[in-house]
């Protein structure tokens, strides 16, 4: 059994890592080893919306973006009555009909990043 850290629980006098030979009490853990965690791969999605202008137009598009399944970050760079720069993480590829409509509930329109 391992703890949190990856270290091998053991109860002390109930340790058989001495082998009974009486020398528990001088206990060196060579069992130590380390757990391997997966790490969530984030996938961030770069949208280019028209239209918006102020702090109220940026909690509309990032509420509606939210909403999509797998959304885990909406960030804005506001680019007041220009084309703002929105980038979405997610832990999976999003629907562009999907993002697309979300943006349009809000009141905004995703343009060509290169306009």
């Amino acid at each position: 059994m391992c703890d949190d850290n990856g270290n091998h629980e053991h109860g002390g006098a109930n340790c058989t890592c001495g082998g009974g030979t009486g020398i528990e009490n001088v206990h060196i853990d060579v069992h130590r080893h380390r757990h391997v965690t997966p790490v969530a791969t984030v996938l961030s999605t770069e949208l280019a919306v028209q239209g918006m202008t102020c702090s109220h137009c940026v909690s509309s598009v990032t509420q509606e973006l939210s909403r999509l399944t797998g959304v885990t970050n909406v960030d804005v760079d506001l680019v007041a009555g220009g084309v703002s720069r929105v980038i979405v993480d997610s832990d999976g590829v999003l629907d562009a009909q999907q993002v697309a409509a979300a943006i349009d509930e809000a009141g905004y329109e995703l343009v060509d990043a290169q306009r």
